[in-house]
């Protein structure tokens, strides 16, 4: 899987590093096709199998002496003056189970690296402070990245080469990975202070680069620079297929949502087409599981068809939000299913019986990406009666060749089918046995073997399928996913949140948490956890965020330039203090604060909120200007603030029918640029003075100027739809 390309160039340029090259390197991936050793009995686990990590405990078997991320590994590579070998990935990452099979698995392989250096093992999903700073090394001093992430290190941390996957022995220009061990280890013989000193140089300048980035930018903010960005996006859309860009294609939600706010701002009902055209091609498309619901990572190819098949929670998280959004925009209730499609795979497969959501399921089962989801001519024509054959294979396009083929592997399964929309236009028979067919379909696929399920909780991407359920619950009036939402963040409060302490920790599994802190898991669940207090009106929730709020901005916020730090200043295993800045596929912990924080103040009036996601957005204002692509998300915030945002005050028990009935009102038209709260609780004061005689009703508010107070759901609709403000000053008692 490749990085955003946009950060990595910049970077590229603005430094200017070099690093320790090998002779025969290439820096360019190739997708190769390589054999695989046949799987041996383990006969011993090596120290990760103390571990809580589904990635890490992958590779408890192997003969590699792996550590763990920390102290006892470091120690060990100082005591014997030895470079460090450190392999980055994640437990459904297709190439690092190849590597893994091909280098990790080898006898020969590990016997040199456990003569020659110390190997340390990361799951980037854990520990993505540690893989941001590589990864940055990687991509400034070679202009490629991806996963497997494997570099090499000083003792003191500091890398001086790298690379990603690494065919076991040489083969298309490219240096097989024992060929590399041996030849860095000559170097570290025979140059090892040339090596240190490049070292040394390469994280001076990465510092330096982080250092000079950080100074608050003079310019001021207009609706221009909205709507140079979305013309910039517009540019790159795919007429044909959706999207936008070219293979390999990414849905990067981030940024058709942010297109629906330009095309709200601006009346451009083009980009709304762009929007919605790119939602109905990739819900058409392979990359969308049409039996067991939920979308893959991405696809290969241009046209949504084949996806490299691991489904991550946080990309479902933000289609959801996506597919809500379009919902909203269109009114046609084929978007709301795949909203429900989404969720109702992540509360059947997905989710902890206490609540918490899981992190991801693999692409590979069996050894072979995809088996799981692919299926053949002959398998369907033995499964299904003759009429719903007919009907499943012109619906779904189903050739006697297939249309995938597992080019990572020797020996590729034959006539691989992956499923997608080709013909929709069944009459209601045909509908009938489409649908009877999916059921066999999806009985027969529940017989097979199932890829693995990464179950680790991760306060970061629990944060954003909280945000996903709630806001779900609200827009869909669909209990399932409001009790959803309220379970979840009862689970992140008992087991990743401290309240004496007031710490949110990053990662539970198998009944243990983590002691590693992060931007992103702050941000993310004080993103979620906003969205479900404006779903709710719960003073208990908004309590809640602000505490995290104010737990965020002791620990992360730079009080001098702005923006948030992705690790606390205490962390003790990094060699570099980052911003994190690129919306790829996940937003940026800053992207996530900054918005957060701005809706957060609105709610409660606290300017501190405010002040400090203005400065930070100030501290990025070249990057939102100049580079739009790399910070969708944030042009999400910068396009919030540059307005007064409607305040929809709901009057009257939260609780009770009649205040839901308008909740239910509010949240039922596309109007981006609002916060909602109830007039009880540590809201903003002006809110606390609208009261309803009985019942309750809905205030329209924009400063101290407010609507006539209504009970009409039709009427909110309405008001919240209206690009055009007006309305007088309301009465403090009604």
């Amino acid at each position: 899987m490749t990085k955003g390309k946009v950060a990595s160039l910049a970077l590229a340029g603005a430094v200017g590093l070099s690093a320790c090259r090998l002779e025969s390197d290439k820096s360019d991936m190739q997708t190769i096709v390589t054999e695989r050793p046949a799987h041996a009995a383990p006969a011993h686990t090596n120290r990760l199998a103390r571990e809580k990590s589904p990635y890490l405990l992958q590779h408890q078997h192997n003969p590699v002496d792996w550590y763990a991320w920390g102290e006892e590994a470091f120690a060990r590579a100082r005591q014997e003056n030895r470079p460090i070998f450190l392999s980055i990935g994640y437990s459904t990452c297709h190439w690092c189970h190849v590597m893994e099979r091909e280098s990790f698995e080898s006898p020969e392989v590990a016997g040199y690296l456990n003569a020659h250096f110390v190997s340390i093992k990361v799951d980037r999903e854990e520990r993505p402070d540690v893989d941001k700073i590589y990864m940055t090394f990687l991509q400034a001093t070679s202009g490629q990245g991806g996963w497997p992430l494997n570099v090499f290190l000083t003792p003191d941390l500091k890398p001086f080469f790298g690379g990603t996957y690494f065919p076991p022995d040489s083969r298309y220009g490219r240096q097989g990975f024992l060929q590399v061990l041996k030849q860095l280890d000559q170097l570290w013989q025979t140059r090892r202070a040339e090596l240190a000193n490049s070292a040394a140089d390469i994280h001076a300048r990465l510092d330096q680069l982080s250092v000079s980035n950080d100074h608050l930018s003079g310019l001021v903010f207009t609706a221009a620079i909205v709507r140079e960005a979305g013309v910039n996006f517009k540019q790159s859309y795919d007429a044909q297929h959706g999207g936008f860009g070219g293979a390999p294609k990414f849905p990067q939600p981030s940024q058709p949502q942010f297109l629906l706010r330009y095309a709200r701002r601006f009346d451009d009902e083009e980009a709304v087409r762009m929007v919605l055209h790119t939602c109905d091609r990739m819900a058409a498309g392979g990359i969308h599981d049409h039996l067991g619901g939920g979308f893959a990572r991405y696809s290969v190819d241009a046209e949504w068809l084949v996806p490299h098949f691991e489904k991550m929670l946080y990309d479902n998280a933000q289609l959801a939000q996506l597919y809500l959004d379009a919902y909203l925009v269109s009114g046609e209730t084929r978007h709301a299913e795949v909203v429900r499609n989404i969720l109702d795979y992540v509360l059947r497969d997905m989710t902890h019986p206490d609540g918490g959501f899981y992190s991801a399921e693999d692409a590979d089962s069996e050894g072979h990406e995809g088996k799981f989801y692919c299926w053949t001519r002959a398998e369907l024509a033995k499964l299904l009666t003759p009429e719903e054959f007919k009907v499943a294979v012109r619906y779904y396009g189903i050739t006697e060749q297939g249309n995938f083929v597992d080019h990572s592997h020797p020996q590729p399964l034959p006539n691989q089918n992956v499923l997608s929309i080709v013909d929709s236009a069944l009459t209601e028979p045909q509908k009938a046995l489409l649908a009877s067919a999916k059921t066999k379909m999806s009985a027969a696929r529940a017989q097979r073997v199932r890829p693995l399920r990464d179950d680790k909780v991760l306060a970061s991407w629990n944060g954003l399928m909280l945000g996903a359920m709630a806001r779900a619950g609200a827009v869909l009036d669909e209990d399932a996913y409001r009790a959803a939402a309220a379970k979840n963040l009862a689970f992140l409060k008992t087991r990743l949140w401290d309240a004496k302490t007031q710490t949110l920790y990053h990662r539970w599994r198998d009944g243990e948490r983590d002691s590693v802190q992060l931007l992103e898991g702050y941000a993310y669940l004080l993103a979620g956890v906003i969205e479900l207090c404006e779903t709710t009106l719960n003073a208990d929730h908004l309590d809640f965020a602000i505490a995290l709020a104010e737990t965020m901005l002791a620990r992360f916020y730079d009080t001098e330039s702005g923006g948030f730090w992705q690790s606390t200043a205490d962390a003790k295993d990094l060699i570099l203090r980052v911003k994190e800045d690129y919306d790829g596929a996940e937003p940026s912990g800053n992207s996530v604060a900054i918005f957060a924080l701005l809706k957060l103040g609105k709610i409660t009036d606290r300017k501190a909120f405010t002040q400090a996601a203005e400065k930070s957005l100030r501290l990025f204002a070249h990057r939102l200007q100049q580079v739009p692509q790399a910070v969708p998300y944030m042009l999400q915030a910068l396009d919030f603030s540059l307005d007064e945002p409607w305040r929809v005050v709901v009057s009257g028990d939260p609780g009770s029918p009649a205040a839901r009935a308008l909740l239910r009102a509010v949240h039922s038209g596309y109007q981006p640029n609002k916060v909602v709260l109830g007039n009880t609780g540590p809201v903003e004061p002006f809110a606390k003075t609208l009261h309803a005689r009985e019942g309750a009703v809905v205030y329209l508010c924009s400063g101290t100027a407010c609507q006539p107070p209504t009970s009409d759901p039709a009427g909110i609709k309405a008001l919240l739809s209206a690009k055009v403000r007006s309305g007088g000053h309301c009465q403090a008692q009604m």
